[in-house]
C-alpha cells in the first residue's frame, strides 16, 4: 500500500497539486524511519518484483524457435492447380486432337530465392509445370513438339546479381525483366523481353514476359536516370505450335534458324527516364533482334524462320490530372523483313494513347488505343505467311473493381483488332478471391473472335472456362 501511496504522491506532486501540510504530512509519513518496517516491506517488494530483473523479452525469446533460414536468404514461391474447359469446338476429324472439354489440367510450381549481403543483392528463380490433360486424352493424337511445349516445362526464370558501384551508379547482370513504356496492355516501346504467347488471352502481359540474360548499368542524378543495357541472350516469343488450339495454319511452320548466344549476337539498348511531380518521361533507343520470326525463302536449304536485327527509337510519357492518368507512347522500328518481299527492309511507326480513371470507389477503368503503320506497304504482304496490314488498329478496354475489403477482385478485359474486332478479338471476364493472405481462387471465361490478324485466324472456336487455385508462401 505504501508503494501505491508514494506513486500517488509523486504523480500529484508532478501535477503541482498541494496534498497536505504540517502535522498531516508528518502523520502520513510515520513509519518511514522505522527500520523494522523497512525490512518487512523489503521482503514484500522482493516477492512483488520477482522476475523484473530478467532481461526484457528474455522469456519470450526462449520460447521462439531459431529461424530456419539465415537472415541473408529469403524464399518465396507458389503452388497452383490450373484448369481450362473448351465449350465451343465441334467434333474434330479422326486422329486429330480433341480440344472439347478439358483442355488443361496443370499443376504449376515456382520457387524464388532472394539473397542480400551488404550492398549485394541476388535472385534465383525456377518455375515448372506438368499438364495431365494430355495423359487423360489420347497422347498419340499430339505431335512430339506439341507435347514438349505444352505437357511439361522446367526452366530457370530470373537469375541475377546486383550491386551499387557508388552513390549514383548501380550494376545488375543475369536473367532479368526490364519493362519499357507506360502501357499495361499493348506493347509499343516494351520490346526487350519476349512474351509467352502459347495461350493468348488467358493472362496479362506482366505475367507473360520472359526473362533475358543482360547486363545493365544505371546512373542516377536528380530526377533523371540513364540505363544502358547489353543483352547477351537472343530469346524470342513462345508461339503456338502446329497441332495446337491456337496455331493459325494448316501445315507445320518451317524450321527455325535462331541466332545463338555469342559475342557477335550481342544486343544493345539505352533509356533516359525522368520522374517528376505528376508526370514522367522516357526516351529509348535499341538495336535488338525482332521477337517475332519471319519466313525467309532465300535459304539454299528451303524456307526457314529467321529473326531480323531491328533498330528502334521511342518515347513514352504519362501525366496525372486529378483522378485521370493520361499516357502516350511512340516507336519507330527499322529493319523488318518479310517473306513476300525478301530483298527489302521495312520501317513501321507504332503509336499509342491511353487514359485511366480512378474516381470511382475501388474501381479502375482504362482505355488504350494503338495503331501500327507500315511504310511503303506492298499488297503482297497481306498473304500468309506474312499476314501484314498497312495500318493495324488495336484497342483495349479494361475495368477492375474490388469488393469485400479488397478480397474480391473483378476484371473485364476486351482487346479488339480493327475498329470493331473484325481483325480478331478476345474478351476475358474474371473473378479472383483471396481466401486468405496466401490462398487465392480464380475463375472466369474467355471468348475469342477470329480475324485477319495471323494470331487470331484460328481462334474463334477456342472459347473456354478457366479455374485456378493457388497457394503462396
Amino acid at each position: 500500500m505504501r508503494i501505491i501511496t508514494l506513486l500517488l504522491l509523486l504523480w500529484m506532486t508532478c501535477l503541482g497539486t498541494p496534498i497536505c501540510h504540517g502535522d498531516e504530512m508528518a502523520d502520513l509519513l510515520t513509519g518511514f524511519d522505522d527500520e523494522a518496517a523497512v525490512v518487512e516491506e523489503t521482503g514484500e517488494l522482493d516477492q512483488l518484483l520477482d522476475g523484473f530483473d530478467d532481461t526484457p523479452g528474455q522469456q519470450e525469446k526462449e520460447n521462439i524457435s531459431p529461424p530456419l533460414l539465415p537472415s541473408w536468404l529469403e524464399l518465396q514461391g507458389s503452388l497452383s492447380l490450373q484448369t481450362a474447359v473448351g465449350f465451343a469446338r465441334k467434333s474434330p476429324p479422326k486422329n486429330t486432337p480433341d480440344y472439347r472439354g478439358l483442355s488443361m489440367f496443370r499443376t504449376r510450381g515456382e520457387l524464388i530465392g532472394d539473397i542480400t549481403l551488404d550492398t549485394w543483392q541476388a535472385r534465383v528463380g525456377t518455375r515448372g509445370f506438368y499438364d495431365a490433360a494430355y495423359s487423360l486424352d489420347d497422347r498419340s493424337d499430339y505431335t512430339h513438339k506439341m507435347l514438349n511445349e505444352y505437357e511439361q516445362e522446367l526452366e530457370i526464370t530470373e537469375a541475377w546479381i546486383q550491386t551499387a558501384l557508388g552513390d549514383h551508379l548501380d550494376f545488375k547482370t543475369g536473367r532479368q525483366i526490364v519493362v519499357w513504356g507506360k502501357s499495361d496492355n499493348i506493347r509499343i516501346t516494351d520490346i526487350l523481353n519476349p512474351l509467352d504467347g502459347r495461350q493468348p488471352g488467358m493472362l496479362d502481359i506482366r505475367d507473360l514476359r520472359l526473362p533475358v540474360a543482360m547486363s545493365k548499368l544505371d546512373f542516377y542524378t536528380g530526377n533523371w536516370n540513364i540505363s544502358t543495357m547489353v543483352i547477351h541472350e537472343p530469346r524470342f516469343n513462345k508461339t503456338p505450335v502446329y497441332n495446337g488450339e491456337f496455331y493459325p495454319g494448316a501445315a507445320p511452320a518451317p524450321p527455325e534458324d535462331a541466332p545463338s548466344m555469342s559475342l557477335g549476337n550481342q544486343q544493345f539498348a539505352i533509356a533516359l527516364n525522368g520522374v517528376f511531380s505528376g508526370w514522367d518521361l522516357s526516351i529509348y533507343s535499341a538495336c535488338v533482334f525482332d521477337n517475332q520470326a519471319h519466313v525467309d525463302a532465300t535459304a539454299t536449304s528451303g524456307p526457314v524462320r529467321r529473326y531480323s536485327r531491328i533498330k528502334m527509337g521511342g518515347i513514352s510519357a504519362d501525366i496525372a490530372l486529378g483522378n485521370w492518368l493520361f499516357k502516350t507512347e511512340a516507336a519507330l522500328l527499322h529493319g523488318l523483313n518479310f517473306y513476300a518481299v525478301p530483298d527489302k527492309e521495312y520501317s513501321r511507326f507504332d503509336s499509342l494513347m491511353a487514359m485511366e480513371y480512378n474516381g470511382f470507389t475501388e474501381m479502375n477503368i482504362s482505355i488504350e488505343l494503338a495503331n501500327r503503320h507500315l511504310f511503303d506497304f506492298d499488297p503482297r504482304l497481306e498473304a500468309l505467311p506474312d499476314g501484314q496490314m498497312q495500318n493495324l488498329f488495336q484497342s483495349v478496354l479494361r475495368v477492375n473493381r474490388d469488393f469485400m475489403h479488397d478480397t474480391l477482385h473483378l476484371t473485364m478485359l476486351c482487346s479488339l483488332y480493327g475498329v470493331s474486332g473484325e481483325d480478331g478479338a478476345f474478351e476475358r471476364y474474371q473473378v479472383e478471391y483471396d481466401v486468405r493472405d496466401n490462398v487465392m481462387v480464380k475463375g472466369g471465361v474467355v471468348f475469342y473472335q477470329s480475324g485477319d490478324v495471323v494470331a487470331f485466324q484460328n481462334s474463334g472456336d477456342n472459347d473456354r472456362l478457366f479455374f485456378e487455385l493457388e497457394y503462396r508462401f
